[in-house]
């Protein structure tokens, strides 16, 4: 039962991504109905990433709190009404660039449960050997839902118009939602479908033998540990390799269909055609990560599945966007610069699986805090990289993002896969 669940996971992941990316794909059709430029559409861009980043802790204190289950339906159906919501803002009225922010920056907080409480999902649910497998599907779904966006969205927005696009994701949002409240349970104690040899299977290979906090009605929650999440140099080094990973891929999510339009020249339909590519690359490098570190920790190291794996991937991606944005035709360069993304996603799974080793059942606090870190950096690029490329060039925007990639993948070698918030609390 719980790969279904984990699929299902991924699936939501997807539609969370058509949902966040769509205004990106929509973005110069906004820009001309609203009267936007660029750099007032990174804006609209960042005001979604400091909702998801602002509401990532409380995102996982609620996940902890009231289990995966209960958040993810309630985050699901709220990403949906504001999803809905942007198609329905005011093009023609004063402060329609206010409340444009506004109701992303509300979607950013609605979408900010998702991996926090997935992350802890996955810590109830999957044994450590199998968390990388189990978090390159899920993630897989980013890669997935980045792919199908463009072709998809620009297709309605072609035929119907932008507005409709909106509405559509929406509709999948409050479907999906619906699916994991009647299918997911919080715990695999929980589930009647989960037979007796998975249940088995799952308990002995979660890393601890304590009463799971669900099961354990009579005591109170214990309290989270704030000073140990925090100062934690695993943690803090995590935050900031991720913090540099949410710089790199959001110049993919935010911008790339933008820039293939802009700087390489391309038509709409082929820039759609094109900005699928790095997508596609995402979700093979997620899946293939998520592989790689399970391999890695059944027959070599921990440390060289949660460490050396996600600095060597980190710094191929440096490399990558460097040789790629210099490439003189814009196929080459998609390609080059989708292989720097796949090259970045080997590393996903190993952000997520270490918090999860780390944390148990403060996984999803503790991911929350390392995603604030990830949405930042997100934030960052939103805003940034349009200023950079509109006074230095594209491939200066490039080479900013290849440096970050090359900082963030040596701040893993300073991460000890192998160390654990429940030994820090002794």
């Amino acid at each position: 039962m719980r790969y279904p669940l984990v699929l299902w996971l991924m699936t939501m992941g997807a539609i969370a991504f058509m949902d966040r990316t769509n205004i990106s794909i929509a973005g110069i059709e906004m820009g001309r109905e609203f009267g936007i430029d660029d750099t007032h559409l990174g804006w609209v861009f960042s005001a979604f990433l400091i909702g998801y980043a602002g509401f990532q802790i409380p995102g996982g204190v609620l996940a902890r709190r009231f289990g995966p289950r209960w958040v993810l339906t309630f985050g699901v159906l709220w990403w949906g009404v504001f999803t809905a919501l942007t198609a329905a803002a005011p093009a023609g009225v004063a402060g329609a660039l206010l409340i444009l922010i506004l109701i992303r920056l509300a979607l950013g907080a609605g979408e900010a449960v998702m991996y926090p409480a997935a992350n802890q999902f996955v810590e109830r649910w999957i044994p450590i050997s199998e968390r990388g497998l189990a978090n390159g599907i899920i993630f897989g779904g980013v890669g997935l839902g980045s792919t199908l966006a463009p072709p998809l969205l620009t297709a309605i927005i072609l035929r119907y118009g932008w507005h409709v696009s909106f509405w559509f994701c929406a509709v999948l949002g409050i479907f999906a939602g619906a699916v994991w409240y009647v299918t997911a349970r919080n715990t695999p104690e929980e589930h009647p479908w989960v037979g007796e040899r998975e249940l088995k299977r799952i308990v002995s290979g979660r890393g601890d033998a304590r009463e799971r906090p669900e099961t354990a009605s009579s005591k109170a929650p214990a309290r989270v540990p704030w000073k140990k999440i925090f100062t934690s140099k695993d943690i803090l080094a995590v935050t900031a390799s991720y913090f540099t990973y949410g710089y790199v891929s959001w110049i993919f999510f935010s911008w790339f269909y933008i820039y293939l339009a802009q700087a390489r020249g391309l038509s709409l339909k082929t820039s759609a055609l094109y900005s699928t590519v790095p997508f596609i690359s995402m979700t093979v490098g997620c899946l293939l990560g998520g592989l790689a570190s399970d391999w890695l920790a059944n027959y070599a190291s921990m440390r060289a599945s949660r460490s050396y794996l996600p600095c060597f991937a980190l710094l191929l991606t440096a490399v990558l966007l460097l040789v790629g944005s210099r490439a003189e035709s814009a196929q080459t360069a998609t390609l080059v610069l989708a292989a720097g993304a796949g090259a970045l996603y080997l590393s996903q799974s190993c952000f997520w699986s270490v918090t999860a080793d780390f944390a148990g059942e403060y996984a999803g606090v503790v991911s929350g805090a390392m995603n604030m870190g990830c949405q930042i950096g997100g934030a960052v690029t939103a805003t940034v990289t349009p200023i950079i490329a509109s006074h230095f060039g594209w491939v200066s925007s490039f080479l900013t993002a290849a440096v970050l990639a090359a900082v963030g993948g040596l701040a893993w070698l300073a991460v000890n896969p192998n160390a654990r918030l429940a030994q820090a609390e002794d």
